[in-house]
């Protein structure tokens, strides 16, 4: 499992470095820049929920380990 959200997190990094090259940062809110921001947003939000769900399974292993 850790394997796999650590594949994850490395792709959404990914896709937060790529939308980054898409932004133009005279405009940031036209055109395809506003969808860059909000794929940076959503890769964003995916990073955090995957640390937050490999946390929770720290969590549960060290409970049921007693």
């Amino acid at each position: 499992m850790k394997i796999f959200t650590s594949i994850l997190v490395l792709l959404a990094l990914a896709l937060i470095v790529f939308n980054i090259t898409l932004l133009d940062f005279k405009n940031p809110f036209q055109g395809e820049s506003a969808v860059a921001f909000i794929g940076i947003a959503a890769s964003f939000c995916a990073v955090l929920i995957l640390l937050i769900f490999r946390i929770s399974k720290k969590i549960e292993e060290k409970t049921n380990g007693r």
